[in-house]
């Protein structure tokens, strides 16, 4: 259960990288926090520099969740506001689920400030569209098994692939030749694929290749974390699609009726 009583726990999506792409509110919720909770490996210092002074900022790497869970609990029964930050959205591959289960159980309210997702910055860095008529109206957004939690019945890559939407496979780059197999039957050595590291970090980069070729690309980089895979015909710099019916002089709707004549 959510709430807005204070003190209170915020959840903040700290976005891609960029100490600039919190929202206003995110911000807003950090610089009021009494403790600051943050991943010092994918939240950059210069957005947690912006904590009021004497607020304590600790980075939660190296802690496990019972210790994080008790640093929240004690902050909020002592009266304090805490701004646990995560990087891009908390709802995706954030972990927030376990935490809220436990304040919940302690009866500790909590919300949660949305961020820009890895997969939106990377877009935005390709400077393409995810979803083009028809070629593509899905955004499928998954990770793969690697050393984390198997990955649930019915969601393996392969089933997802044949599809034929565009992905955004995140927690994978380690897993890349398995990720390339299974989706060649469904794209093809061809298909497009776009891998971006720390998007919107200093040192972001991007490759551009095929599912042929990406692995040496990869390889060369010494890419081995943070890094984003999206795959589909979308990301092919050539694509031939329609234009949307939205801007349509032909297509009409409530707020642009048919002209009469």
């Amino acid at each position: 259960m959510t709430g807005i009583e204070s003190p209170m726990i915020s959840f903040i999506g700290a976005g891609p990288g960029a100490a600039d792409l919190i929202t206003i509110r995110g911000l807003q919720r950090l610089q009021a926090a009494d403790l600051v909770l943050f991943a010092g490996s994918l939240v950059p210092t210069e957005l947690v520099e912006q904590a009021k002074f004497g607020a304590r900022v600790i980075d939660s790497a190296p802690l496990n969740l019972d210790q994080i869970m008790e640093l929240m609990i004690d902050a909020v029964r002592a009266g304090e506001r805490v701004a646990r930050v995560h990087s891009g959205d908390p709802s995706l591959y954030g972990a927030i689920g376990e935490q809220i289960r436990r304040l919940v159980a302690a009866g500790i309210a909590y919300d949660i400030i949305p961020g820009v997702p890895a997969y939106a910055a990377a877009a935005a860095i390709l400077g393409c569209e995810l979803t083009l008529p028809e070629v593509s109206q899905t955004v499928i957004l998954t990770r793969t098994s690697t050393r984390a939690s198997p990955m649930p019945a019915g969601e393996e890559l392969e089933r997802l692939a044949a599809t034929g939407a565009t992905l955004a496979i995140h927690l994978a780059i380690t897993n890349l030749a398995v990720v390339v197999r299974q989706l060649i039957p469904f794209y093809g050595v061809e298909g497009a694929v776009a891998v971006v590291y720390r998007a919107s970090w200093p040192d972001e980069l991007v490759l551009r290749g095929t599912l042929s070729t990406i692995r040496e690309q990869v390889k060369k980089a010494g890419i081995t974390r943070t890094a984003l895979i999206l795959v589909g015909p979308v990301l092919a710099q050539a694509v031939e699609f329609r234009d949307s019916a939205l801007y349509d002089p032909k297509h009409f709707h409530v707020l642009r009726p048919r002209e009469r004549i």
